[in-house]
């Protein structure tokens, strides 16, 4: 069974930073050849991509984190990060990764509070 456990998260004031991460179990690194992406959820709405990676490279965030937030991955640690900056108070939410064309199970997310 393929384990995803996101951490990191936390208490922040705005304008704060937290680095997530994501550690992906039962694969090899081989399994970072694919997209990846890093979800937020928040009461009463679905789950939000909020960044992701992508073929050659690259990555793509949305408008409401670009800019601050940026993906990353670590094939010696098979992991996925999730490093955030300049914090607002309405990117509170619980944050999840996952591939993002064949999605695994999820995790058990990691709970991010910013505070105005």
């Amino acid at each position: 069974q393929v384990h995803l456990m996101e951490s990191g998260g936390g208490l922040v004031q705005a304008g704060g930073s937290l680095k997530l991460s994501c550690a992906i179990s039962q694969f090899t690194s081989e399994i970072l050849n694919w997209d990846w992406g890093w979800y937020r959820q928040t009461p009463g709405k679905q789950r939000e991509l909020v960044a992701n990676t992508a073929s050659g490279g690259k990555t793509y965030y949305s408008d409401s984190v670009k800019g601050r937030f940026t993906i990353a991955t670590d094939s010696v640690k098979t992991m996925v990060y999730l490093e955030m900056d300049s914090l607002k108070p309405e990117d509170t939410g619980v944050y999840y990764c996952n591939m993002l064309h064949w999605p695994l199970s999820w995790g058990q997310g990691t709970q991010v509070t910013v505070s105005s």
